[in-house]
């Protein structure tokens, strides 16, 4: 299939796909994968819900916000609603907001995470619920503590507009160096305006930009080893007003080791139960 621009592709509109082995698909217009080649189950346990603390993080919380940049196939939901289901207690209630440029098509995510029995029935839903022609805000309302909104258009446009108050973000958009728009310092300083206090992000890239980013947007940011033999990923949390009124200096000088430490005993737990 002949690469394509991503300016051509309109706000909200579908992007062309290849599949590549099998039920793997491949945006033409990115040249990139929308997951890891390895398994990307089990890397969304081991980037986005360990690296964000989850699902220990939900004890005790009786409403808990997810965001995402980049809903792409809707895995990391599909695998975080299945995790969250497993955990929850009765009142609990999980939202999965995401932001998606270009939204899949329903038979497109149901191909795509048809790879995985694992989460079959999270799959079924997902696609059964899915409209013919995603647009504006697809809001879900998936089960009694459950709801998926995935936010179509440009992200910084949706990131800007929507309510703060976020406890964890997945920073999933394609590579920093086929996407720059996903990693920009304003779109990550919009992220951390929504974040509520101690928030958290996980994302697997690790590009010096990104790291800077996110520093400069105001999160404290720690380097962890990877998955599938990738030497580092990055997880942080939202660092205090001090923090940032004191400058980056203070945090790199040890000042936060409260915080630093919040976010480094964010281990990969989710490994050990896969």
């Amino acid at each position: 299939m002949t690469k394509v621009n991503p300016d051509q592709i309109g706000a909200g509109a579908p992007q062309p796909l290849e599949w590549r082995d099998g039920d793997m698909p491949y945006s033409t217009a990115f040249g990139d994968h929308f997951y890891c080649q390895t398994d990307g189950r089990l890397e969304c346990g081991h980037v986005f819900l360990a690296g964000n603390g989850l699902p220990e993080r939900w004890s005790g919380q009786q409403t808990f916000v997810i965001g995402e940049l980049g809903f792409g196939t809707g895995l990391n939901f599909a695998e975080t609603w299945r995790q969250w289901k497993q955990h929850r207690a009765a009142g609990q209630h999980l939202h999965f907001i995401s932001f998606e440029l270009h939204p899949m098509r329903g038979e497109e995510i149901g191909r795509a995470l048809s790879h995985w029995p694992e989460i079959d029935a999270e799959r079924e839903a997902l696609t059964a619920a899915w409209p013919q022609t995603p647009d504006g805000i697809v809001s879900l309302a998936l089960d009694d503590q459950t709801r998926l909104s995935v936010v179509c258009g440009a992200a910084l446009d949706g990131v800007t507009a929507v309510k703060p108050g976020f406890d964890a973000w997945y920073l999933d958009g394609f590579a920093p160096s086929r996407n720059g728009d996903m990693w920009s310092e304003e779109l990550m300083r919009a992220v951390n305006d929504k974040t509520a206090a101690g928030g958290t992000f996980a994302t697997y890239a690790a590009a010096g930009f990104v790291r800077r980013n996110l520093i400069a947007a105001g999160f404290v940011v720690e380097r962890r080893k990877g998955f599938a033999g990738k030497r580092e990923m990055l997880c942080g949390v939202k660092a205090p007003d001090l923090a940032i009124d004191q400058g980056l200096a203070d945090a790199e000088a040890g000042r936060l080791k409260p915080i630093r430490d919040v976010a480094a005993r964010l281990a990969a737990k989710y490994d050990e139960r896969s």
